[in-house]
């Protein structure tokens, strides 16, 4: 049976991609429709920011986002760039950001935490070093491509470059949104955290 796409596309993609199809549509030719509203859904919706997610676990749209379509609109930390591509505001993310850090040649960002967010770190390029305190003595983990760091909630911590070329790493965290608290120190006066 040969269904004519035109009939079963939805007016409103996202109503499409909620799954409220033409009642009449039923079985396989509601699937079908489904199918091909989702896919219209799917094709539609790069660049579309912001989309709230849905209810319809089986009906929401799958985002791509370009290398070059990353932005530096998220929480900065001095001599690093961070540029966003997953987030709350870009995709609808509820639980997720996910981005890059870029540390030139040389340079060490400001140090910092990540508030109640989990980070996990793969290092794409260069020999970045991930700094951080354990009692009163700075701990630095080396890094080359293809390693993995993990940073617990709320540890202050810095990233340093020592190597000649840029080091770019992969970020996801455990937030909506880039969660990024500026410090002085690795010693802050107040340790980070939630208060007692």
């Amino acid at each position: 049976m040969r269904l004519k796409a035109s009939r079963h596309r939805a007016a409103d993609p996202l109503l499409a991609a909620r799954g409220t199809y033409p009642p009449a549509l039923g079985g396989e030719a509601g699937q079908l429709a489904g199918a091909r509203a989702y896919s219209l859904l799917s094709r539609s919706a790069k660049g579309v920011k912001g989309t709230a997610m849905s209810d319809d676990h089986w009906h929401r749209p799958l985002f791509q986002i370009r290398a070059g379509e990353l932005t530096g609109d998220t929480g900065q930390t001095s001599g690093m760039t961070r540029r966003e591509a997953i987030s709350g505001k870009s995709v609808g993310a509820e639980k997720l950001w996910m981005g890059q850090t870029h540390v030139a040649a040389g340079a060490k960002s400001g140090d910092h935490h990540h508030g109640e967010a989990e980070t996990a770190i793969y290092v794409v390029s260069g020999t970045p070093a991930f700094v951080f305190a354990d009692g009163d003595q700075e701990v630095r983990l080396e890094a080359k491509p293809g390693d993995y760091i993990f940073v617990p909630p709320y540890v202050p911590h810095r990233e340093e470059n020592p190597g000649d070329e840029e080091a770019v790493v992969v970020i996801a965290r455990s937030s909506q949104e880039g969660i990024v608290v500026n410090l002085e120190s690795l010693w802050p006066a107040q340790p980070p955290g939630p208060s007692a």
